[in-house]
């Protein structure tokens, strides 16, 4: 069962992804969370509620999912269990986890800090085209 959703939102022909950055080592990564342990909630669901309270005023367009995740990452050695999603976003980038993330903001991955296990999805889509390489 995949334990977290992200999403890759991308804008200007593929150059620019979605980013927020994390509060406590400022590394930036794709938005997204762990799904709640509490109750059934699909990845999909997850990402919708992640995004709401990460991004409150992004409209973001219907998820499509991209692939799902569920293997070591070469970067960090931690296994990967994540399902990520395609969609159009556009919108404010206002903070609604001031606790958790500091930034937000359209911006090239390759170019950027990023988590290892963003790394890994940018990585990945690239050699399938979706995003472009430098």
């Amino acid at each position: 069962m995949l334990k977290s959703a992200k999403l890759v939102a991308i804008r200007r022909r593929g150059r620019q992804v979605l980013l927020v950055r994390r509060r406590k080592d400022k590394v930036w990564m794709f938005p997204g969370g762990r799904r709640k342990r509490t109750r059934a909630e699909t990845v999909k669901a997850c990402l919708r509620r992640e995004i709401k309270e990460e991004l409150p005023k992004l409209k973001v367009g219907r998820f499509r999912l991209w692939r799902s995740l569920a293997k070591r990452n070469r970067y960090s050695g931690k296994k990967m269990s994540d399902a990520v999603f395609i969609a159009p976003a556009k919108g404010a980038l206002r903070i609604g986890a001031p606790k958790e993330i500091d930034r937000a903001a359209w911006r090239n991955p390759w170019s950027t800090n990023l988590t290892p296990t963003s790394r890994h999805i940018r990585n990945k889509l690239a050699s399938t085209r979706h995003i472009k390489k430098r």
